[in-house]
């Protein structure tokens, strides 16, 4: 074996000891992967816009309208209310004696119109029709014999379109009336109207217009085309669904046909 080489005289080094292997360094840990940032807090200038700040910017607000309307008022311009004597048409009585001539005058001009009122009010049996309502009084004097829906004119307009064109306003006349004639099962001779609704042609044959039933078992004629008289369609009645005439219920038909006679009034309003 070869001789391990030597030292300075006199010492002797003896062999250096084995050094062991430095331990593992650890790795080191991979970051966490950030966290959303959190949403900075809005602000204006250093104030932090939140649910504090902005309950003290509206109370700050409220007293400034507050000051701003008690410096500078509303805009309104407001006048102080001063109570205005009645003005009085005539002359005011100035003693008992004027005032009591003054109250007898009133009772006479009173009793005069009460009773020009009452003869003007019509007597016997006759016919109210308030078209607003769509009901027909049946009254004798100021009693009411009968009240009974009933329905009047609906006011649409029908247009002819081609041939003459011409228009319908279908509105049931107000006034004072009289029943000209008594009609027992009476037959419609349908007018033009009829057809260009139905968008048929007009006959040329006269009896091709006639039509039984439609008009129920009674009707009152009061001239012009208008009629009271019974119908096929009663759900309707009280709704101002009709051509013009009015159109009543069989069972109250009936009631007003029991007191009808030429002559008798009929007032529209």
């Amino acid at each position: 074996m070869d001789p391990s080489p030597s030292s300075p005289t006199g010492s002797q080094v003896p062999p250096a000891a084995a050094v062991p292997d430095p331990a593992p360094r650890p790795r080191p840990a991979r970051p966490a992967a950030p966290s959303p940032a959190a949403p900075r807090p809005r602000r204006i200038g250093r104030v932090p816009l939140n649910r504090r700040t902005g309950a003290i910017a509206g109370a700050l607000a409220l007293v400034l309208l507050a000051v701003g309307i008690a410096w500078g008022g509303t805009g309104y311009r407001y006048d102080r209310y001063v109570e205005m004597t009645a003005a009085v048409s005539g002359k005011v009585p100035a003693t008992d004696k004027e005032l009591k001539q003054l109250q007898t005058r009133l009772e006479r001009r009173s009793r005069d119109l009460s009773a020009k009122l009452k003869a003007a009010a019509p007597r016997g049996v006759y016919i109210v029709i308030d078209q607003t309502q769509n009901r027909l009084y049946l009254k004798k004097d100021e009693e009411t014999l009968l009240e009974a829906r009933c329905s009047a004119g609906s006011g649409m307009v029908l247009k002819e379109t081609g041939g003459k064109n011409r228009q319908w306003v279908f509105d049931t006349p107000r006034g004072r009336f009289e029943v000209l004639t008594l009609l027992r099962n009476p037959v419609w001779a349908k007018p033009d109207w009829a057809f260009v609704e139905e968008g048929q042609p007009i006959p040329k044959n006269p009896a091709d217009r006639l039509e039984s039933g439609t008009l129920g078992e009674y009707a009152l004629y009061f001239g012009n085309g208008f009629m009271i008289h019974g119908t096929l369609y009663e759900r309707l009645l009280g709704r101002a669904v009709s051509h013009g005439c009015i159109r009543v219920g069989r069972d109250d038909l009936r009631k007003v046909w029991a007191n009808a006679r030429v002559g008798m009034r009929i007032y529209i309003y």
